[in-house]
């Protein structure tokens, strides 16, 4: 199979255009700066230049693939610790974010729409974000979507090529927890309080965190990749989303660290402002649907899943 993928560069990008050049397809990555991508993707992924404004020569690349993965969009939280703490949303920001999901969608889509071949298949990114901060009710895939910026986000992310629908490809939509990853990723910045030893609850610490392993997060893209009868919306994240506080307590656990030094929600909505709902608000997203159709989650125990990360 030949597989396009843009926002490759990322961190699931990185790894999955390796899981499935090591599976056998041809994988390309659409980038803007290919020089550089070369120097982080695995030896053998084509790194191609994303030349937004050519919509026959992307029509032409979308002809010679059977499938097109769209991971694209600018990081919500930041793109390390000091963007994180330092960098608020602002009007400007929210803008910039939305409209690096929205303008890659809709070129995807007349692309597509041109091109005299279609994808077999086209996966989308999105988040569990979608359904907005929630309870301690299991959410699935039926939920509706929330009213706040990151729901809002989420929801024109995945409307952005909803046209394909209409066309025939079978679209995937993939709504992602936190995913931990031995490097890079949120992991190191979750963690960094404990190494310190400040760690603890953050909040009230009932919030729910849906968190995924890297391995499932691309295993599970793989399988539906495979599954010809897997289309609509799909919460990628480990069956067993836990609480906040228990979060902490396991950290501190593994790490041999203190986790009782709480950061009240004061405070992180006075240093954060609006963005502190990443981490004061949760979702207990299930994987509803990929467990009905058959994927089995390699780590579904978050304790256990950190101790292989570390």
């Amino acid at each position: 199979m030949n597989i396009l993928i843009t926002g490759g560069t990322g961190l699931i990008g990185r790894a999955l255009s390796a899981a499935l050049l090591t599976d056998g397809h041809q994988v390309s990555v659409l980038t803007r700066n290919p020089d550089k991508a070369r120097n982080t993707l695995a030896s053998g992924v084509l790194a191609l230049k994303w030349q937004n404004a050519d919509i026959d020569a992307l029509a032409a690349l979308v002809e010679e693939n059977d499938a097109v993965i769209n991971l694209a969009g600018e990081s919500i939280a930041g793109e390390n610790l000091l963007s994180i703490l330092t960098k608020r949303w602002t009007k400007e920001s929210k803008e910039r974010i939305q409209k690096s999901r929205t303008d890659i969608g809709k070129t995807l889509v007349k692309a597509i729409e041109k091109a005299q071949k279609k994808p077999d298949v086209f996966i989308q990114a999105s988040a569990v974000g979608y359904y907005g901060p929630t309870d301690d009710e299991p959410v699935s895939e039926n939920a509706k979507n929330g009213k706040d910026f990151l729901s809002e986000t989420c929801a024109i992310w995945e409307n952005s090529t909803a046209a394909l629908d209409e066309i025939g490809v079978r679209r995937v939509i993939i709504r992602t927890g936190l995913v931990l990853a031995p490097k890079g990723g949120i992991l190191p910045i979750m963690l960094l309080p404990f190494r310190l030893f400040a760690g603890g609850k953050l909040g009230s610490g009932e919030q729910y965190v849906p968190w995924v392993h890297l391995e499932d997060e691309i295993n599970a893209i793989r399988f539906l990749l495979k599954n010809e009868d897997a289309r609509g919306v799909y919460n990628l994240s480990a069956p067993q989303p836990v609480k906040q506080r228990e979060l902490a307590k396991i950290a501190g656990r593994v790490l041999r660290r203190p986790s009782f030094i709480p950061a009240p929600a004061f405070a992180l909505k006075l240093a954060l402002g609006e963005k502190s709902t990443l981490i004061l608000d949760g979702q207990r997203a299930v994987p509803e649907k990929l467990l009905t159709e058959g994927y089995t989650f390699g780590h579904d125990d978050f304790e256990k899943a950190l101790k292989t990360l570390l």
